[in-house]
């Protein structure tokens, strides 16, 4: 008889297709969100357009979120913040928020429905696994590993 699964376990399998995983399964999952911010979204992109994809695997599973320095404090991170901001108009992301609209990342989501129990998302950003209090799975990827999740989901 097989254990039961953790909460995690079930989320993991139930985005990888499988009916139980255990701790030391590889599997492929599919993500519910992508997420990046005005920091980490820059290397993504670039990493992204290395991979050679004309198009991010799903326009409204990715979230862009200009919330570290906004207003921009100088040339550099008004520089990032218009990259980001370029790309989700050429990719048509619909979840795209910056002044006026934004905030903090890990709160603007779930206010805005984009993170949901059961959820699971990837994002650029350490405090990611700030979802699990929803009952989502949620971990922080290095800007590298999200530019490969834009690609391929």
């Amino acid at each position: 008889m097989k254990n039961p699964m953790t909460i995690t376990e079930k989320v993991l399998a139930a985005h990888a297709g499988l009916e139980h995983v255990t701790p030391g399964d590889l599997i492929k999952v599919k993500v519910d969100l992508a997420l990046a911010n005005d920091i980490t979204a820059p290397l993504a992109i670039r990493v992204f357009r290395e991979i050679g994809k004309p198009k991010v695997f799903d326009r409204d599973k990715i979230a862009l979120v200009a919330d570290h320095f906004v207003p921009n404090k100088d040339i550099l991170s008004a520089q990032q913040a218009k990259l980001m901001r370029e790309f989700a108009q050429e990719q048509n992301i619909r979840h795209y928020y910056e002044l006026g609209d934004g905030g903090v990342e890990h709160v603007i989501l779930p206010e805005k429905g984009l993170v949901v129990p059961g959820d699971l998302v990837m994002g650029a950003d350490s405090h990611t696994c700030t979802y699990g209090a929803l009952g989502a799975f949620s971990t922080g990827v290095g800007s590298t590993d999200l530019g490969a999740v834009m690609a391929t989901g």
